[in-house]
């Protein structure tokens, strides 16, 4: 049973038809995409000339089969402050929406699908899922 974490850059590039991403997914048996993901790609939404349109093709998305939305928890919120921390001490911080990405995805145990997320690999040091 693979299972995956969607980030935006993931979903973007599922979009613009890149195989890779498509093969990737297509062989997930859950693809796990965080509430903080679909905040981003509402934002990137939001007054374009395709919002409507980006909204729609997303909301169908959602309603695949295998799709689930990852919601935040009081546990997200404590895992978040932890892993931030973490990376600030190792001297390697990300952007806050990866932190919050990052924090969710020990709850489902989901590898990110993106190879070059920085929240797919560990920072020294820090046990993402204590």
């Amino acid at each position: 049973m693979k299972k995956i974490l969607l980030d935006t850059s993931a979903y973007t590039r599922l979009l613009a038809g890149e195989a890779g991403v498509l093969h990737v997914i297509s062989a997930a048996e859950t693809a796990y995409i965080s509430v903080f993901v679909l905040g981003e790609l509402y934002a990137g939404f939001s007054g374009g000339t395709k919002e409507p349109e980006n909204k729609d093709i997303l909301r169908r998305f959602l309603t695949k089969p295998g799709i689930k939305i990852l919601n935040a928890t009081l546990e997200t919120a404590e895992i978040f402050g932890y892993v931030k921390y973490c990376l600030k001490k190792a001297g390697t911080p990300l952007p806050i929406n990866d932190v919050w990405i990052a924090a969710r995805m020990p709850w489902n145990r989901a590898p990110s699908s993106s190879p070059t997320t920085s929240t797919s690999r560990p920072s020294p040091g820090c046990d993402y899922g204590k």
